[in-house]
């Protein structure tokens, strides 16, 4: 979208007319430095799509900002910044998690299988990476919300051979909560796999989200609240926009948490 100016000015007979200053489109590539006038935040483009660009500064601090009309500063003067177009591949188009992406695929019909996730974070993050898979297979996500009654919700969740359940849980590790809960639902029919980490975060690889690392949160804090005033992000919910909206495809995410994800596909459309 193009935003304009309006200015009056008056013709030799006298007569007011109306001028128009066209506010300009610039794509945003990669490397176009422009400036966010409302914060003063300058930076070269990293990634942009039709909801929001990634900007990093000088410094490698990267910042996630809306693709608004006239929204940035260019070469000192307001523009719009537009997902520069993009040039057909010569070969396989592949998805964000790596597939072969399926053209002019619809959404298959849900299976009864399903996948369940931690919460809605989780969720959010395995539909920005594998959505296009999980269409395709025909596979809902679910967030459970919690591992404290899991053990009840697979019970009334009734798992059989077509009513596969894959679980993804955090921080599967030997001696934690979760293990023992995962520990307690396995059979046939259902898998639970994990990551080691504390939060699925904390699986988005650092540099992503301009960081060099993940900071330790001491024990009782809750991760995504110490996190965020670690690195003075905000609340937590301005940090799951600043590190989902870094995510584009498998490449940004740990090895633990790929390998997860796929198993758990696999097991329920298997």
């Amino acid at each position: 979208m193009t935003t304009h100016d309006y200015r009056g000015v008056f013709g030799s007979d006298g007569t007011r007319s109306v001028t128009r200053r066209v506010i300009p489109e610039v794509p945003a590539e990669p490397g176009l430095v422009v400036e966010d006038p409302a914060s003063g935040f300058c930076g070269a483009v990293v990634s942009a799509n039709i909801r929001d660009v990634t900007l990093e500064d000088r410094r490698g601090n990267r910042r996630v900002f809306p693709m608004v009309p006239a929204g940035f500063l260019f070469e000192g003067a307001p523009a719009t910044l537009v997902p520069p177009a993009r040039v057909a591949p010569a070969g396989p188009v592949r998805s964000a998690s790596g597939s072969v992406k399926v053209q002019g695929h619809k959404a298959r019909t849900a299976r009864a299988a399903r996948i369940w996730v931690e919460g809605l974070h989780d969720a959010e993050l395995v539909e920005r990476v594998w959505g296009h898979d999980l269409r395709v297979e025909g596979v809902v996500v679910e967030p459970m919300h919690g591992m404290d009654d899991l053990a009840a919700a697979v019970a009334e969740f009734e798992p059989g051979p077509q009513r596969r359940l894959g679980v993804l849980v955090d921080h599967l590790v030997a001696g934690s909560k979760e293990t023992r809960a995962a520990q307690s639902v396995v059979g046939p029919h259902v898998l639970v796999t994990g990551h080691p980490y504390v939060d699925v975060w904390e699986a988005v690889k650092p540099s992503v989200v301009g960081i060099r690392a993940w900071p330790r949160i001491p024990r009782g804090t809750d991760w995504k609240t110490g996190v965020c005033a670690a690195l003075r992000w905000g609340e937590p919910a301005d940090g799951a926009r600043r590190v989902l909206g870094a995510v584009r495809s498998f490449r940004d995410l740990e090895t633990p948490l790929i390998g997860a994800v796929e198993e758990l596909i696999d097991f329920v459309t298997g």
